[in-house]
């Protein structure tokens, strides 16, 4: 079985970004780089599948400088077996853009099960995955917390509003992660220092046009400090006053 996961490099969530001169995007330098959160669930139900089945190779497909080896490498290290990395400047790329890149490399790719995380937490667009199934013409689940693999179809439960719903697809197919669908695993020493010597084919791609260009980025307004109105009991008309006229919550 060829299970392949879509992954990206985004900015640490803790960093601080800055929008960079051209107003358009964000400054690429001056914070750290990790996997995508989401990601790391669906290259944990990935190899979990490996193991279980046997047989079966989990290959680590991404779009990005050639730095983005440094992230690739962890999910080696979680035991997927080789990388393809799509070198290529991602800065101005919308998500059909990114989609069209890995839909192309895909073709070349053997499959069976593709897994990508929900959503990358830089852009939060969640409709990559979507729009690769769509052009690869395969059956797609997202945002699933459970996965069960048997006899050449996978059924998986995804939540929606107070429910869950039960799904049948037949392979291959298109699969989105949502958190909960597994506890992504720590590497173990000896599983790191493997992941340094596994394979990663690194391609060089044409980015193709953007259907959607950025015009303006801002800042979120500052948010107006804090007022003390009172204490106790007196204070009550003067918070509900506020709450009505000024926070119109009431």
């Amino acid at each position: 079985m060829n299970i392949v996961v879509c992954m990206k490099r985004v900015p640490d969530t803790e960093a601080k970004l800055k929008i960079d001169a051209s107003g358009t995007n964000i400054e690429p330098s001056g914070f750290d780089y990790v996997p995508n959160p989401y990601d790391e669930y669906a290259v944990e139900e990935a190899v979990s599948l490996k193991e279980k089945v046997g047989d079966s190779e989990v290959i680590v497909l991404t779009i990005g400088p050639k730095e983005s080896v440094t992230q690739m490498r962890k999910f080696l290290s979680m035991r997927a077996d080789r990388g393809v990395l799509l070198v290529a400047d991602t800065a101005a790329m919308d998500s059909w853009a990114t989609a069209k890149m890995l839909a192309d490399a895909l073709k070349t790719i053997e499959h069976d099960i593709i897994f990508f995380g929900k959503q990358a937490v830089d852009n939060d667009n969640a409709s990559v995955g979507v729009q690769v199934a769509q052009m690869l013409g395969l059956p797609v689940v997202s945002r699933i917390v459970k996965f069960e693999h048997t006899d050449g179809k996978a059924v998986c439960e995804r939540e929606i509003e107070g429910a869950r719903v039960t799904v049948e697809v037949s392979l291959p197919a298109v699969f989105t992660a949502e958190k909960g669908l597994n506890e992504p695993r720590y590497p173990k020493l000896p599983d790191i220092m493997k992941a340094k010597k596994k394979p990663i084919e690194e391609r060089e791609a044409d980015v193709p046009e953007s259907k959607v260009t950025v015009l303006k980025m801002e800042y979120p307004p500052a948010r107006p400090p804090g007022r003390i109105v009172g204490e106790g009991v007196e204070a009550v008309p003067e918070l509900v006053k506020l709450l009505k006229n000024e926070a119109k919550v009431i």
